[in-house]
């Protein structure tokens, strides 16, 4: 591995009343702030609930410092969200000024419900597909916003264009193959896993324009009803929108599925509907490929050691 220090990420951030006062006052100068509770999220970001007296509430996202810009990203993504029938947090401010707090944040509106994650171990088969199935319609109409060019999405769209999806997944793959060979990868391994994905490269072609991507949709990102038949609320956390191929952020939001998932797999997929593509599930099997090798390098940059020996196997297994 190499000697860089881990990438410093989810600030501790001690947010008081006045703080949060000061914040809220700046998009509704009447209200009066009654607590700030911090939130489970992500590995990124901190999120702190803030409560009004009159009940309401507003949610806080504050970004690392070394990931400030994703601030702006999130910003725009929800904004092409806008004409979309999808439940997804509306933006009350944004701001990178520092002069609040020494961070940038988001000021969102609050959706309803409770994190699908932690109703998920409770629900019948019949319920988890019922709400993947939901989840999955949801991710066709995200996919349904089309962009200019494919790429990675950042603070003022696309940060490197590129005209096909071949062309972006190529610059991807050799992008985090170098990567896993500099922070200690097995270069061996590397080197099939190069030849592998030239096999598939094919594959790629089918993708004829840039789609919006979610490509962290799963229990985490998902909002539902807090009892009875779980209903979708909302969808949360566009940090990692890509602009490219449907397929693959339907391989994203399948990656962490098991075998005994099979009813969550089903309903996502019978909810997304018909997918009008030659070899998609061989395609998918490539974006899979792609999230594994991804998830390695994270980790790695990240300083989570554990789980890399588990995901270079599985990055073994997919060169055959």
């Amino acid at each position: 591995m190499t000697g860089n220090p881990p990438l410093q990420l989810k600030p501790r951030l001690d947010l008081s009343i006045d703080h949060a006062q000061a914040i809220v006052s700046r998009v509704a100068p009447r209200a009066t702030v009654r607590e700030v509770v911090e939130l489970r999220g992500g590995e990124i970001s901190t999120i702190h609930e803030i409560v009004l007296t009159d009940a309401t509430s507003h949610i806080l996202k504050v970004y690392p410092a070394s990931l400030q810009w994703k601030m702006a990203k999130e910003v725009r993504v929800l904004g092409l969200l806008d004409q979309a029938d999808i439940p997804v947090p509306r933006i009350l401010l944004a701001d990178d000024t520092r002069s609040i707090i020494d961070l940038s944040f988001v000021l969102m509106s609050k959706l309803e419900g409770v994190v699908l994650g932690r109703r998920d171990p409770e629900l019948s088969d019949r319920h988890q597909f019922a709400i993947f199935a939901e989840m999955g319609a949801a991710l066709r109409r995200i996919n349904d916003i089309t962009l200019d060019s494919f790429g990675y999405i950042g603070p003022n769209g696309v940060w490197t264009p590129h005209p096909t999806n071949r062309a972006y997944m190529s610059a991807q793959f050799d992008k985090k193959l170098a990567e896993f060979c500099t922070r200690g990868g097995d270069k061996a391994l590397a080197e099939r896993l190069r030849s592998s994905i030239a096999w598939r490269s094919h594959l790629l072609d089918a993708a004829d324009r840039p789609r919006l991507c979610h490509y962290d949709l799963h229990a985490g990102n998902v909002l539902v009803t807090p009892d009875g038949k779980p209903q979708l609320c909302g969808i949360v956390d566009f940090e990692n929108a890509i602009a490219g191929d449907p397929l693959m952020d339907i391989a994203k939001a399948l990656y962490y599925f098991t075998p005994k998932d099979a009813a969550r797999r089903d309903g996502l997929l019978a909810g997304y509907g018909a997918i009008d593509r030659p070899d998609w599930e061989a395609t998918i099997d490539l974006y899979r490929l792609a999230c594994t090798l991804e998830l390695w390098c994270w980790f790695a940059q990240i300083g989570k050691r554990d789980g890399l020996a588990d995901l270079a196997r599985e990055l073994e297994s997919s060169t055959g």
